[in-house]
């Protein structure tokens, strides 16, 4: 049998998850219940592909603060500014962009999972910030473990979290083919459903990026890739748990936040 990551094991099911939420300080689900109980239901999930690729960008980028939100000021370009971002980034606070990529997954197939809510937003933005921390298409298997390390995310979350180049597109410049298209899909077989086909893409050498095929070339990875093949259906619900477990990077409460009135400034 392939060898498996010791993580998996948090993964197996989604009462792990919720243990997971329990033991980790500051956030819960249904934290805005007594407050505005229908702020989960009103967030329109808009792209999918864009709104997960925003959550990701955010948390990787000064934890969760919604740091990606803020506008650029004299003297202060922000993230969504950073050539990482800009163009390619739609903006929403923080847990809006947690709520908006937990839907934008459910809406193309992904698992119905809790999101823990209580972020506070940040009062930060710098546009360099975000490729000095964000994993770039060009990384092989062991930078990628690396940059997630730092996130306090493990080998096999990597792996995972991956996966979810199973939709959307890509600008050409990033593609291993270099196609003469402004853009083209990360995955050609299901394009517009979060699934493990990406992983199938890869096993067949079909990667997109450099990043995405070297999970295939990797001692340390190969084998999470040829059991995410087998296991659509883990796969997906190692997937939400790993979501609510990077909307837990470097969470910002009380005074070393606020919240916002306006997302795109601070108060």
């Amino acid at each position: 049998m392939a060898t498996i990551n010791f993580c998996l094991v948090f993964f197996v099911t989604m009462s792990m998850m919720v243990s997971m939420s329990l033991a980790m300080p500051s956030l819960k689900v249904d934290y805005y219940q007594s407050t505005c109980p229908s702020t989960e239901t009103i967030v329109n999930p808009g792209l999918a592909a864009g709104l997960i690729r925003m959550h990701f960008h955010d948390r990787f980028v000064r934890g969760c603060d919604a740091s990606i939100s803020l506008d650029s000021t004299p003297g202060n370009p922000a993230e969504k500014d950073s050539p990482v971002n800009n163009p390619s980034l739609r903006v929403s606070c923080a847990d809006i962009i947690a709520f908006a990529a937990h839907d934008g997954a459910y809406k193309v197939g992904g698992i119905n999972y809790k999101v823990p809510s209580g972020c506070w937003d940040g009062r930060v933005s710098r546009d360099e910030e975000p490729i000095q921390n964000l994993p770039p298409p060009t990384f092989n298997a062991q930078q990628l473990e690396q940059r997630f390390a730092q996130k306090g995310l493990c080998l096999d979350e990597m792996v995972t979290l991956s996966g979810a180049h199973s939709i959307g597109r890509s600008h050409c410049s990033f593609s291993q083919s270099r196609n003469d298209d402004l853009t083209v899909p990360l995955n050609v077989l299901t394009p517009y459903r979060l699934d493990n086909k990406y992983y199938i893409n890869s096993k067949n050498h079909h990667g997109l990026l450099t990043s995405d095929q070297s999970l295939l070339s990797s001692p340390s990875t190969v084998g999470i890739v040829r059991n995410n093949v087998r296991q659509g259906e883990t796969w997906a619900y190692k997937f939400a748990a790993a979501m609510v477990k990077m909307g837990y990077v470097d969470v910002l409460t009380g005074s070393q936040g606020e919240i916002r009135k306006t997302c795109r400034f601070v108060n």
